[in-house]
């Protein structure tokens, strides 16, 4: 594109309104305004500049404020949509068909929808993540589309401006000084803003004072941070970076950890401590009759060697020992193991008696275990029995099949074939507790319950998150950058001595005109110099103002 030659001779990129070098405005609109609109130093912007390709047409889009603006409120409502209902990771279920079970038991139609629609899942899903990195390309564009610009202004600017620059300021002065050597005003200046903490340029008759630069740049480290945290939020995604799993582990019973490829949990032993039931009158008027004391699980952590196969609970070392307990994890590589839930007296082992009918003679005791049951069972050369079919949680028949609800074994119920010396041929058998069905009519056998050996489970949350550094680094800087922007502010004095001893006088700020003003007055009664005039209506509504009050 081409560039703008100031009559100064200066050549700035297509788009500036001011010039880079004496401060000439450029523009018509800034040739008929009254003030100058300083808010990148009239530096060319891109986005206000190009609009001819689709690069261009992009840039544009992701730079404009309005739909920064409109991308948060979008993310915001979405994030918010998430905390109608616990989402997925708190709850204590793992298949599909149980997660939507959750949801329409405890939260109705409504929360049938909400499992259905995605929504138990908001901040795993693709298309939150996709208006999460929008928003960060948004702010990345945005902050190099008006950032660089004005950095470049600001590391550039000259002392000497010219006179349509510094009569188009809010605040001006142009006289000569009212008591002194005028020869010696600069140096007073000089002295004078050196003393206010102003860092101080000069170019012979003219003079530049400058203090605060650094708070110009406030959002751009807001912009930093927030796009930390958001490039952290979405690296969670990342396998291995976040980790958040449930996992059962009965006692006596290793697991491979999830998300953590490896490691292997044994469960030990888990203890239920209650309080002496001694309940105090508050409680027994909530009807609380038994407290608890400690939920614990005593836990071993193995790592597999280099030479095993993976997810094969062989050649492990010991890694760790440990007592979990609420609120007292076990911790290892970044990862911790959280005590969370508990089922007590889960059916481990079912015993039963294969016993005749008619005599009540027993045959032999068979013992089954719930977690690895055999295929058959043998109680000598001409007495067996054959598991034909085993329904964890048994939930009634469908078509004539029986069903199971759950892979835990809640209401147990098997197919039994029953070989005697009497039936060699067998017999057919469904037991269930307090349910027996003989397809075949009545046998003169049956499997007799005798007993039933439980234990307890353990509910262990497996949770790693390396993205906090990383999201406590990004807020840091955030609150940085928003105490330079509210505390700071960049103010920029501009004296020139002309020929004939008159002094001409500009000043800005980015904000708090107070501010400046005070300084200003200090100046002008400190070096003579002629009284300052503020042209913004502001600046007539403050004059106003002093009078109301000095009239009082």
């Amino acid at each position: 594109m081409e560039k703008i030659i100031c009559v100064c001779g200066h050549e700035n990129p297509a788009g500036t309104k001011l010039c880079g070098k004496c401060g000439r405005p450029l523009t018509e609109e800034a040739k008929t305004s009254k003030i100058l609109d300083m808010k990148y130093d009239g530096a060319a912007i891109r986005s206000k500049t190009r609009n001819k390709s689709i690069v261009d047409k992009i840039w544009n889009f992701f730079s404009s404020v309005k739909v920064g603006i409109t991308l948060i409120i979008i993310n915001l409502v979405a994030a918010s949509i998430g905390t109608i209902f616990p989402q997925e990771f708190y709850i204590s279920v793992s298949t599909e068909a149980q997660k939507a079970e959750y949801y329409e038991q405890n939260y109705g139609s409504l929360g049938k929808l909400y499992y259905e629609l995605g929504l138990s899942d908001v901040y795993s899903s693709w298309w939150f993540q996709i208006l999460v990195g929008m928003l960060a390309i948004s702010i990345i564009v945005a902050s190099i589309d008006r950032g660089i610009p004005l950095h470049k202004s600001l590391k550039n600017q000259r002392v000497k401006r010219h006179a349509s620059f510094m009569k188009r300021q809010r605040i001006i002065s142009e006289g000569a000084i009212t008591d002194g050597d005028s020869a010696k005003t600069l140096n007073i200046v000089e002295e004078n803003m050196k003393k206010l903490k102003y860092k101080v340029r000069r170019d012979g008759n003219a003079l530049l004072a400058e203090r605060g630069r650094f708070s110009r740049y406030g959002p751009y480290i807001n912009h930093v941070g927030l796009i930390t945290f958001l490039a952290a939020v979405m690296l969670r995604l990342v396998p291995g970076f976040y980790v958040d799993e449930s996992m059962w582990v009965r006692e006596g019973e290793m697991r491979a950890v999830p998300g953590m490829e490896g490691y292997f949990i044994e469960n030990e032993k888990f203890i239920l401590e209650l309080h002496d039931n001694e309940t105090t009158e508050n409680q027994e008027l909530q009807g609380v009759n038994v407290v608890a004391k400690n939920y614990q699980t005593n836990a071993k952590l193995y790592k597999q060697t280099e030479d095993s196969v993976a997810g094969k609970a062989d050649n492990l070392e010991l890694v760790k020992e440990y007592e979990i307990r609420v609120n007292h994890p076990l911790q290892h590589d970044g990862y911790s193991f959280y005590q969370m839930d508990f089922r007590l007296n889960e059916i481990k082992t079912m015993n039963f008696e294969l016993t005749n009918k008619e005599s009540g003679e027993s045959l032999g005791a068979v013992s089954v275990d719930l977690t690895n049951p055999q295929d058959e069972y043998v109680i000598d050369e001409q007495t067996k029995v054959q598991l034909l079919g085993y329904y964890p949680d048994f939930s009634g028949f469908e078509d004539g099949e029986p069903q199971t609800a759950t892979p835990t074994p809640n209401n147990p119920a098997f197919i039994f074939k029953m070989t005697t010396p009497e039936k060699p041929e067998g017999e057919v058998s469904f037991v269930a507790i307090q349910q027996t069905i003989e397809p075949n009519g009545d046998n003169a056998h049956k499997m007799e319950f005798q007993s039933v050996e439980t234990r307890n489970m353990s509910g262990l949350t497996v949770h790693k998150d390396s993205s906090i550094p990383m999201l406590a680094i990004g807020g840091a800087i955030f609150m940085i950058g928003v105490a330079i922007g509210s505390y700071w502010n960049h103010r920029r004095i501009w004296v020139e001595q002309l020929e004939d001893g008159t002094i001409r006088l500009a000043a800005h700020t980015n904000k708090n005109w107070f501010g400046i003003k005070k300084d200003l007055d200090s100046l002008t009664e400190s070096a003579h110099l002629p009284q300052y005039i503020d042209q913004s209506d502001d600046g007539e509504d403050e004059e106003k103002e002093k009078e109301g009050d000095s009239t009082l």
